[in-house]
């Protein structure tokens, strides 16, 4: 386990909500408002890590579904398929004038 060089106890909310300390912040480069990511390392801490591109966001869907069961994958797959549709109905129709 790390050793622990600062610590700060704050509130959490009925919401779940924290504030992240001032001083955090300005070390992370967390602007606000912004967004940061919980991780667990492999010694089981948890993180908060700053989001600093969209990259930083790869995973946080995996396994998530819609309303359907659809994965986002699914659903821009199935998205991809309707407009590929359209656009060869209206090319077939300016063909046909």
């Amino acid at each position: 386990m790390s050793s622990v060089e600062s610590e700060t106890v704050v509130s959490v909310s009925s919401r779940g909500q924290a504030t992240i300390p001032k001083e955090f912040r300005d070390e992370l480069g967390i602007e606000t408002p912004g967004r940061v990511k919980f991780a667990r390392t492999d010694d089981g801490e948890i993180v908060v890590r700053p989001i600093t591109s969209i990259t930083d966001l790869r995973g946080v869907l995996a396994g998530a579904t819609d309303e359907d069961g659809r994965t986002a994958t699914e659903r821009l797959r199935e998205e991809r398929e309707r407009d590929a549709a359209h656009e060869a109905a209206l090319r077939n129709r300016d063909d046909q004038r």
